[in-house]
């Protein structure tokens, strides 16, 4: 295979480009088609032996390949290699690659000719049962044992007609301004945090954790912010989130350093405390999905230890969260890329679709609280999925 970039002299809308998008405030890129589609273990050959005819030379520039990895980290992941990308830098810079020959696959089903009207909304929990899995998990925290577990909730959707994507593309992007939305077979989404990004020897994460209501006027939600950032529960679970990337990225930096204070990140009805962590790679630096690999999953949609509260939560939350509290995003050729934790997202499926949301669960998480902020974090994807 070949693939061919050259630069574009008018503006695109990534939205409207394709049906694979990963953006952030109009910058990213956008897939048509399918050159390949690969498991993880063979991506890396696959991309090589393309040969690649670039006069742009940008981070995702020549072939690039869309993956939505599964929270299982030992789950098998499948990649995309689009045959036709087009991007968008955030200096404005446009290009398009195609790459051929492409292989031969149906197109993605349109929705119907109406949108949905009528839903049905049903939690696979009941919440007092998922109150009294909360309640269990505080009872297994030790100090020399498990300290932080994420627990998630289920909500599964049910439309009159087939749920239309791009039109739950379009209301992301309006929700939810500054988040990354994507679109990877069927899994869509608008999540505010960066996993991990390289462009060249550039790495940068921005890990969250600890999270609080938006009041809907200016004043309360900066009381709440300021609740936020002077909850000791929340800075801990923060501040545990923030040195497990620091120490996983730091043996592959010349350069690491992370912000002394966290800031408050707002999306539509929540805000959460982040922190940018950004330094650069020795040489020669690994692949993003390299760098990806040793993150996934964070505490942050995971727990602490990792290995303790995967054994929880697979013990004991009751189902598979496949994509959700996973990781997507892209990988060139070169190893760049950029991947963000899957959190505000559902997975489409004709009329049906799957949402899921969590929260961190520490020694002292109170229920009936940690209910009420998976509650306000469902609402993001519900409010954009039912619309009456």
């Amino acid at each position: 295979m070949k693939a061919v970039t050259r630069r574009l002299d008018r503006d695109v809308d990534l939205a409207s480009a394709g049906s694979l998008l990963f953006e952030r405030n109009r910058a990213g890129l956008a897939g048509v088609g399918v050159a390949a589609r690969v498991p993880e273990r063979d991506l890396a050959a696959l991309l090589a032996d393309i040969d690649v005819d670039d006069d742009v030379g940008l981070p995702g520039c020549g072939p690039v390949a869309f993956g939505a990895l599964p929270f299982d980290p030992d789950a098998a992941g499948e990649f995309v290699v689009p045959a036709e990308i087009v991007g968008r830098a955030e200096d404005g810079a446009r290009w398009r690659t195609t790459i051929t020959p492409a292989e031969s696959e149906p197109s993605p089903a349109r929705a119907g000719t109406r949108p949905p009207s009528r839903f049905t909304v049903e939690p696979a929990r009941t919440p007092e049962s998922w109150c009294e899995l909360v309640e269990r998990a505080t009872k297994a925290m030790t100090d020399d044992g498990l300290r932080k577990v994420v627990l998630a909730r289920e909500v599964r959707i049910t439309a009159d007609e087939p749920f239309d994507l791009a039109a739950v593309v379009e209301r992301l992007r309006a929700t939810y301004p500054g988040c990354h939305v994507f679109a990877v077979d069927g899994f869509v989404g608008a999540s505010p945090e960066l996993l991990v990004s390289r462009a060249g020897d550039i790495v940068r994460s921005h890990p969250m954790a600890g999270t609080a209501p938006r009041g809907g006027d200016p004043t309360s939600d900066a009381r709440l912010a300021a609740s936020l950032l002077a909850s000791s529960k929340d800075r801990a679970e923060h501040q545990i989130t923030i040195d497990m990337v620091h120490d996983t990225l730091l043996p592959w930096c010349s350069y690491l350093d992370y912000e002394a204070e966290p800031s408050i990140v707002s999306v539509a009805n929540v805000q959460h405390l982040a922190t940018l962590v950004e330094g650069r790679l020795s040489s020669p630096p690994p692949s993003v999905l390299e760098l990806v690999r040793a993150l996934h999953p964070t505490p942050a949609v995971c727990g602490s230890p990792r290995d303790a509260a995967l054994a929880f939560i697979r013990a004991n939350e009751g189902f598979d969260r496949g994509r959700y509290a996973g990781t997507v995003g892209w990988v060139d050729s070169r190893g760049n890329g950029t991947w963000a934790v899957s959190v505000r997202c559902a997975d489409l499926d004709g009329a049906t679709a799957r949402v899921c949301a969590g929260n961190g669960i520490v020694a002292d998480s109170d229920p009936l609280t940690e209910l009420a902020e998976t509650r306000a974090k469902l609402q993001a994807l519900l409010s954009t999925l039912v619309r009456p």
